[in-house]
């Protein structure tokens, strides 16, 4: 595999289950090593399968995606050998933690992949016990998964995946079903991860997980085709799109200096007031999101 090639590079990508009407419509995108993106839209939209492509559990019905510069596909990765290095350099975590979790224990389950793998038991348990710690599981070792709070069993999941050393983190909607806590430790350990050199790719439609941990955005509309596609900081202030595709619903008012908008997303009503723009104007404003978007130059 081309070690300077982008993680990803979709080439007019469409996908449509058998008989079925189009999930995704011809997206061309390319995603560089290191990035964290946003993938957002509706219920719907194709979030879900778009990311189930990039980590090779579907594969497209028409168009090309080369994963590292080599062709991704169900014939590439018959061979074995490619199809080892491709799941040692991407992990998916999956929306359901529950359909991911079958070991016995939380240790057997964190350990699987390493052995999966070929590892040596000494390297397998270093790598369990690190992760476990890392992500603050490691007295839940013992315990059967299937007895976890859906945040446990969050951190089991992405413990699992983290545990072969991926470069490539695939996220399904990482927040849903999570207590506020919970939510907040995942989006600092993705801050993290991003700080490590991780290359990032989380469907969601939590735009205030994107504001935070995305430096990119990108964005499908209803029709299951790219609507928009640039930092985080321009696509999450831009009220008309995010209107346009169903992320947000909301009216909006000037009030001293700010817009406000009343917003319903998924999760509630809030009304919060905007910040301001690097150069001082007034910043469009996704309620909770507006306070903490930053263009990305500014984050680290």
């Amino acid at each position: 595999m081309s070690t300077g090639a982008p993680a990803f590079a979709l080439d007019a990508v469409s996908f449509a289950f058998e008989g079925g009407p189009p999930v995704l419509s011809e997206l061309t995108l390319s995603i560089e090593r290191g990035e964290t993106v946003a993938l957002l839209g509706a219920n719907g939209s194709g979030k879900t399968t778009l990311l189930k492509l990039l980590g090779a559990l579907l594969f497209p019905s028409a168009g090309r995606i080369l994963a590292f510069g080599s062709v991704l596909s169900e014939r590439a990765l018959r061979d074995e050998t490619a199809s080892h290095a491709f799941r040692r350099r991407v992990g998916f975590v999956f929306h359901n933690a529950d359909a991911q979790l079958f070991s016995a224990t939380v240790r057997d389950e964190i350990a699987f992949g390493p052995r999966h793998l070929g590892l040596g038991h000494a390297e397998v348990e270093r790598r369990t016990l690190d992760v476990a710690a890392m992500l603050g599981i490691d007295r839940l070792l013992e315990r059967a998964p299937f007895r976890l709070s859906a945040g446990e069993k969050r951190r089991v999941a992405l413990a699992s995946v983290l545990s072969i050393g991926p470069e490539v983190l695939l996220l399904d909607e990482p927040t849903s079903g999570l207590d506020p806590r919970t939510q907040r430790w995942l989006a600092e350990m993705l801050v993290t991860l991003r700080r490590a050199g991780k290359t990032i790719v989380a469907a969601t439609h939590d735009l205030e997980l994107a504001a935070e941990v995305a430096g990119r955005a990108v964005v499908l509309g209803e029709d299951h085709r790219i609507h928009a596609d640039g930092s985080a900081g321009t696509v999450l202030t831009d009220i008309p799109l995010l209107l346009s595709v169903n992320l947000i619903h909301a009216q909006s008012h000037w009030h001293a200096g700010h817009l406000h908008v009343h917003q319903a997303p998924p999760g509630g009503h809030r009304h919060e007031p905007g910040g301001a723009t690097e150069d001082g104007r007034p910043a469009a404003s996704t309620a909770s999101v507006s306070a903490s978007v930053e263009p990305p130059s500014r984050r680290e």
